[in-house]
């Protein structure tokens, strides 16, 4: 039974791509320079089939980590010279075939020049038109479709981002900002969707604690196994992405209008891109430099969670923000040599049944860079590599009160959980720490119930909500926290573990 439950994961981590190496956070603030640029930073991806219409398939970035609600009094918006982007790779080859682009576009509308982007004027309810007054600083965007060289502009009509929620004055209750929230999702012309705006953080994990190197609330970090199978309740952790929230682009689009293989398999990732500036001298003038706008160029990507920041060496993590998925056999030795199982074992290993393997990790490879059609060596030749997220259309999506957090992982198996792309409420931690520490190996180490102790997004607000925080509708994120009385559930709290 076990050899079999080993061949069904495998699979389901090979085809799905698994990631690797990394364990503990996905990519909030983890490179040195992306980290003084949250406009452009890319912080989670999620693709999965929508659970509302199964037809569809759901792509979601995020930007601009940890955003405290009542951080005033400009709050949080999109850049205008950043291009966001959802790649697509639809045969399998590494590289995208499909392109969504999201460009944004601020106006300031301020007849009163009041010093505040968003004020009662009265209460803002409407992104446009009546209602729309108080909205000083507003964004409006548009989605481009890109394939084979051909540019198709998706929208129906303008589009504009929903604002931070400010507080109850200035935007009204909870039901109030939902129906506002509501106005900002737009009919695409491909039959999709789209929504701009801000959103609940969904990521969960003990933060501050994986980054006190690993200084986890209990030792080793192992769940027993009611409390691994609990996904309602934190049996020892506590959820440091509480009362934050994001900025998300949410596009949900027929599975026919991204590939021809309603059963195939595919693979996407996010970027950002800022445009290269060409300063030069014009021999005509004399009056100085001139300067003129030059190519884009990625600064920040995400497919799986985690691997920029604790796979990839922190001199190397720049220039792998700004490498192409395709090219990634550069950075083969950081999956081979998995530094990360190499801090399990100095953080926990007189504590675990045997050392998490550090070396040869052929499985993290396979798992996290291989389509399941490519050859499953754990090695890049020709250039079959590439660090994506991947999605298998086959399987049916799961509604929300059954989803389980540990995906595959789960008694019973959730096979459309990560790595089969992944939900928003998908335990990436977790699953991630045991595969790292050899669960597609077989060892004893990598069968150990581990994890931060986190086990669901706690303190969600609104309405169309599970118990545990799923948000069961487009565009898939609970409504933000409110700026003026938003709560971090901390360590001691009502609802939170001790202190520890």
């Amino acid at each position: 039974m076990q050899r079999i439950m080993r061949t069904i994961i495998g699979a389901c981590f090979c085809c799905a791509a698994l990631w690797t190496g990394s364990a503990i956070a996905a990519s909030h603030r983890e490179a040195p320079l992306i980290a003084n640029d949250p406009a452009a930073d890319n912080t989670d991806f999620y693709m999965f089939r929508s659970w509302t219409d199964p037809s569809k398939v759901v792509f979601i970035l995020n930007v601009i980590p940890g955003q405290e609600p009542g951080a005033g009094p400009n709050y949080f918006n999109f850049a205008d010279d950043v291009l966001y982007k959802i790649n697509v790779d639809t045969n399998a080859n590494g590289k995208e075939d499909l392109v969504y682009e999201v460009r944004f576009k601020t106006e300031f509308r301020n007849p009163l020049q009041l010093p505040l982007s968003y004020v009662a004027l009265p209460k803002i309810t409407a992104l446009d038109g009546p209602g729309s007054e108080g909205i000083i600083l507003r964004q409006s965007y548009t989605v481009t479709q890109v394939r084979n060289g051909e540019r198709v502009n998706l929208g129906t009509k303008p589009m504009y981002a929903v604002p931070s929620r400010v507080g109850p004055l200035t935007m009204g209750s909870t039901s109030d900002y939902e129906a506002l929230a509501a106005k900002g999702i737009y009919p695409l012309a491909n039959d999709g969707k789209v929504f701009a705006g801000q959103r609940d953080e969904t990521f969960y994990i003990d933060l501050g604690a994986t980054f006190d190197t690993l200084n986890l609330r209990r030792t080793p970090p192992v769940l027993t196994a009611a409390e691994d199978a609990n996904d309602f309740a934190n049996p020892f952790g506590n959820d440091m992405f509480s009362g934050f929230n994001i900025s998300t682009i949410a596009i949900e689009v027929p599975i026919s209008a991204v590939t021809a293989k309603p059963s195939g398999v595919i693979g996407a990732y996010v970027s950002t891109s800022r445009q290269k500036v060409r300063v030069f001298k014009n021999k005509e003038k004399d009056d100085g430099d001139d300067v003129e706008a030059g190519p884009w160029v990625q600064v920040s990507r995400m497919a799986n969670p985690l691997v920029n920041e604790l796979i990839i060496g922190t001199d190397t993590k720049d220039r792998w923000n700004t490498t192409d998925p395709s090219d990634e056999a550069q950075f083969l030795d950081f999956y081979l040599n998995s530094r990360l199982a190499t801090a399990l074992n100095i953080r926990f290993g007189s504590f675990l049944p045997a050392p998490v393997p550090t070396t040869n990790r052929k499985d993290l490879v396979n798992a996290l860079l291989k389509y399941p059609t490519q050859p499953q060596t754990g090695t890049c030749v020709g250039n079959d590599c590439a660090e994506l997220l991947r999605l298998n259309l086959a399987i049916p999506p799961t509604l929300p009160a059954a989803q389980k957090r540990l995906g595959p992982l789960a008694t019973p198996p959730d096979n459309a959980g990560w790595p089969n792309g992944r939900r928003p409420n998908d335990d990436v931690t977790d699953v991630a720490l045991r595969v790292v520490a050899g669960k597609l190996l077989g060892t004893a180490t990598g069968n150990l119930p581990l994890g931060d102790g986190v086990n669901f997004n706690i303190g969600a607000e609104g309405s169309n909500l599970t118990a545990n925080g799923i948000y069961t509708v487009f565009p898939y994120l609970p409504t933000p926290h409110d700026g003026r009385n938003r709560r971090h559930i901390d360590c001691g709290e009502p609802l939170a573990n001790a202190c520890n």
